[in-house]
């Protein structure tokens, strides 16, 4: 009887959006003893991302199958690496046979492994029915990855530490606003990045009061600051000129471009038309451009991308993504502009 009740109570498989993440701010304050840097960085959730399908395993195994052949499927995958720490904080002896639909890149800025890890922590908990809370659930995403905490928030986060420690924000900027993601087929590694850093090249600004204007004043270039730009650029000179090309193509479009996180990820602010060069020369052959918004959830739930049906991706007919032209996966998305 027991069983049958835990069977009624909680889901068997359970089909989840993993959502990805962008720095509207990113400060590096100074290198730490252990090597890492503090930094303090308004993080939001976006409503680019994954999909993933968990079932409970009937086998003492994980299993992860994916659509993309780069995608590890060891134990150095963070899905594989969330349901252990799961194992391990709770005691319950349960694994599960997962398959990602993948779309976030990897090297991108928009912490997209770190989304599918406190994804498959949430589903975890909820399938097993082991009600932990998203506070303590946001701790234990720490020792996964320094961007996985932020997913326990509710969309907005101020992230100061390695970027562990969480504070939850209301959101300050509307979640109409349209934003065009732009990665080009060229891979920034974190470490280097950290690596080539000039610590006297930094911003001043403080960031307490970069919340404020954003607050006050809303999206601009002045604020939209982030210190990995200067190592990036050394490294990458092309995207340094990408982001200068987007910077004048779209003067009359964006209100800020900028990058997030360690790269190779350039946020244009403010719409998702993308400027003819991307598609015209072929430098930028193999570029990710993704039209986003940024997201919140409600208590309880997770994350649901704007204008989904039951599931984004996923084949529902209420979904968007698949098998559409363009301008009609814009506008059943939600992506309308007032001209």
């Amino acid at each position: 009887e027991a069983a049958e009740t835990e069977t009624l109570s909680t889901p068997h498989t359970l089909e989840l959006f993993s959502p990805s993440k962008i720095n509207v701010f990113l400060r590096i304050i100074k290198r730490r003893e252990d090597g890492f840097h503090d930094l303090a960085s308004l993080f939001h959730v976006i409503d680019f991302g994954d999909q993933i399908k968990f079932s409970k395993a009937p086998t003492a195994r994980d299993s992860l199958t994916t659509n993309h052949p780069g995608v590890p499927l060891d134990d150095t995958n963070l899905i594989i690496r969330a349901f252990k720490l799961f194992r391990k904080k709770t005691g319950v002896d349960q694994h599960f046979w997962v398959h990602l639909k993948k779309s976030v890149p990897a090297g991108a800025g928009l912490g997209g492994g770190s989304g599918n890890a406190a994804t498959a922590l949430w589903a975890a908990n909820q399938m097993c029915g082991t009600g932990v809370d998203d506070a303590t659930l946001m701790e234990w995403s720490g020792e996964l990855g320094s961007d996985c905490p932020v997913f326990f928030s509710h969309g907005a986060a101020y992230c100061t530490g390695r970027g562990e420690l969480v504070e939850e924000l209301e959101p300050m900027l509307s979640l109409d606003t349209p934003m065009l993601l732009v990665r080009p087929d060229l891979f920034c590694s974190t470490p280097a990045i950290f690596k080539a850093l000039d610590l006297d090249s930094r911003s001043t600004a403080d960031p307490l009061e970069l919340l404020k204007r954003l607050t006050d004043e809303g999206v601009s270039q002045e604020v939209c600051i982030n210190d990995l730009e200067q190592p990036a650029f050394a490294n990458l000179p092309a995207l340094k000129m990408l982001k200068q090309r987007l910077l004048t193509e779209g003067r009359n479009k964006y209100s800020s471009v900028w990058m997030s996180g360690s790269g190779s990820t350039i946020v244009c602010w403010g719409s998702m038309d993308a400027p003819n060069f991307l598609y015209d020369e072929d430098e930028w052959e193999g570029a990710v451009i993704q039209p986003a918004r940024l997201l919140t959830r409600q208590p309880g739930q997770w994350y649901q991308p704007h204008g989904s049906g039951p599931m984004f991706g996923m084949g529902d007919e209420e979904s968007y993504g698949e098998g559409m032209a363009g301008k009609e996966w814009l506008e059943k998305a939600g992506f309308v502009e007032d001209k």
